[in-house]
């Protein structure tokens, strides 16, 4: 292993840890403050966005636009870190809204949900190490991981819009 290999190894253990510390420290903030604009329609929208650039990067790929597919990633990447940000804003500055769902939708909300964020959680060193790989030009690697990165990532991004769907009367 190289010692720029374990330098990034060492930046994805700490960024995979942190990311998720660091939103939970944070949804305890609260902040006495208005955002000028409801944020919740615009990070659910990103999130919808990153869907469609992860399943046009996989597109590219197949059809050898390797550089089309590094665009599409890394844009991805930047609309994932500005979901969080949003994301992030919001809750510190916004009581969280209840469900008001009852019986079977409610559960399969909570399914959806409860799933959403145990996987958000769990893609994050997924996302690093596919992201590492490639920089590092250590394809085969790279091409290994993200076979599971991708429906992962695709599968937070998704379900983070149907979340946003099913809780957006109740705001």
């Amino acid at each position: 292993m190289s010692s720029e290999t374990k330098k990034y190894n060492k930046w994805i253990v700490i960024l995979s840890i942190a990311i998720p510390l660091v939103v939970a420290i944070l949804f305890g903030v609260k902040i006495d403050a208005q955002l000028p604009i409801f944020l919740p329609p615009i990070y659910a929208s990103i999130n919808a966005f990153t869907a469609i650039l992860l399943v046009l990067a996989v597109w590219a790929i197949k059809n050898k636009k390797i550089k089309l597919h590094e665009k599409l990633m890394k844009t991805a990447i930047v609309c994932s870190i500005l979901f969080l940000v949003m994301y992030v804003a919001y809750h510190m500055t916004s009581e969280s809204t209840k469900f008001g769902g009852e019986g079977i939708i409610k559960t399969v909300y909570f399914v959806i949900l409860i799933s959403h964020i145990v996987l958000s959680i769990a893609v994050i060193p997924f996302v690093l190490i596919t992201f590492v790989r490639a920089i590092t030009k250590n394809i085969e690697l790279h091409k290994k991981i993200a076979r599971f990165t991708f429906p992962l990532w695709l599968y937070v991004t998704v379900t983070g819009v149907i979340v946003y769907i099913m809780i957006s009367p109740y705001y």
